[in-house]
């Protein structure tokens, strides 16, 4: 780190770390990483990287972003900027070696933190005060930040859910409230990065409730329920997972698929939310560790444990069935259809049909049969047919 600010420094260019890390070292919080803000064009940046002998990657050079590479850490250098035009969901950018012309384009008053390496801190809009008080304010006029990004009214509710206390900024609120209606121009990726984020944090459902009232969720997620299941599930999980709560504020009937393509979620996420939103198989909680085995055997030991957590009215140890789908390993079925056919059966559905029965049995038994005993009953199963 030293290396990289000294090499600037020799080139007449003054840098400070920005954003996230910033403020999250004021809370004494964990940076995932590292952002720093400069005062030349990204050109005379790499020029500067070079005489150090340090590697730089153009990484985005149309908004003055270049990526330092220094002892196999990446860094993230971009240049002071000023909006030129603004659309709503992107800007056309010019640079500027102006600091407050820099933070002023910033959403809000925490993220427009800027500290030397030394850790002089400079805080122009009082993002400092904002952190203690768990308060989420835009810069300068509400309504004119969100023109500029739209997406910005999301980040309002994610940031509180990450750093606000009650209760909301009124007019940061009310600014909110007013433009959730051109949330609809958004991307359903963008959207839907927010949304999961927002629902990472440890207690987001004050800031999801808020959202609903604000109307920042009618047109991307009009299947929104309400907050009562998401409140119960945190108090019963065992670790966060957003696209899990995700499913908890869903209304009974919601078309998993059709949400997965409005939001543009990943094949992965749409069906594992397909899945938590079913109906079927019922879990039999109440039926103890035998009826665990066989539910955790259909559906899989995750799938299993996030239904399991999502049923918050299920009667029943619910704590240890999720501890044996967590560490439980279901067996294969010791059996196939290659044994079928070696007992004369011709290839067909007959072969499935017996082959279904014997699971069934060998799952009634508790996975207890061996192969021995299941080719014994796949025998008699055939006799029969």
């Amino acid at each position: 780190m030293r290396v990289l600010f000294r090499s600037l420094g020799q080139a007449g260019v003054a840098a400070r770390f920005v954003g996230g890390c910033v403020r999250n070292t004021v809370l004494g919080r964990d940076i995932d990483d590292i952002d720093v803000a400069v005062d030349k064009p990204p050109e005379t940046i790499m020029r500067a990287l070079a005489a150090s002998h340090l590697k730089s990657v153009p990484t985005g050079l149309k908004h003055g972003t270049v990526t330092a590479i220094v002892e196999g850490s990446k860094f993230e250098l971009t240049t002071l900027r000023r909006d030129v035009e603004t659309d709503g969901r992107r800007a056309v950018v010019a640079f500027t070696d102006d600091w407050l012309e820099d933070a002023s384009r910033r959403d809000f008053t925490f993220n427009a933190l800027y500290a030397d390496p030394d850790g002089t801190l400079y805080d122009p809009f009082d993002g400092r005060s904002d952190l203690a008080a768990g308060r989420v304010r835009f810069i300068g006029d509400a309504d004119t930040r969100i023109a500029e990004d739209r997406l910005r009214v999301l980040r309002f509710f994610r940031f509180h859910a990450w750093y606000g206390r009650p209760p909301l900024d009124g007019p940061s609120f009310d600014a909110c409230r007013r433009n959730a209606g051109a949330l609809g121009g958004l991307s359903g990726e963008r959207v839907a990065k927010e949304l999961l984020r927002l629902l990472e944090a440890p207690a987001p459902a004050d800031a999801l409730q808020a959202m609903g009232e604000a109307g920042a969720l009618d047109h991307w997620l009009p299947e929104y329920a309400g907050v009562a299941r998401l409140r119960a599930l945190i108090a019963r999980e065992d670790r966060p997972d957003p696209v899990r709560r995700l499913a908890a504020v869903l209304a009974a009937g919601t078309d998993a698929t059709a949400l997965g393509k409005r939001l543009r979620l990943s094949t992965q996420q749409a069906l594992r939310l397909d899945v938590m939103l079913a109906t079927e198989p019922a879990l039999d909680l109440a039926g103890g560790p035998k009826a665990w085995r066989a539910g955790i055997y259909h559906l899989g030991g995750g799938l299993y444990a996030d239904r399991l957590l999502l049923d918050v009215d299920a009667a029943g140890d619910w704590s240890a069935a999720l501890a044996l789908a967590r560490n439980w390993t279901p067996p294969e079925l010791p059996v196939g259809g290659g044994d079928a056919l070696a007992l004369g059966l011709a290839p067909g559905p007959r072969v499935g049909a017996l082959m279904a029965a014997v699971e069934r049995w060998w799952i009634d038994g508790d996975f207890s049969a061996d192969r021995v005993a299941c080719l014994a009953e796949l025998e008699r199963l055939a006799r029969l047919a």
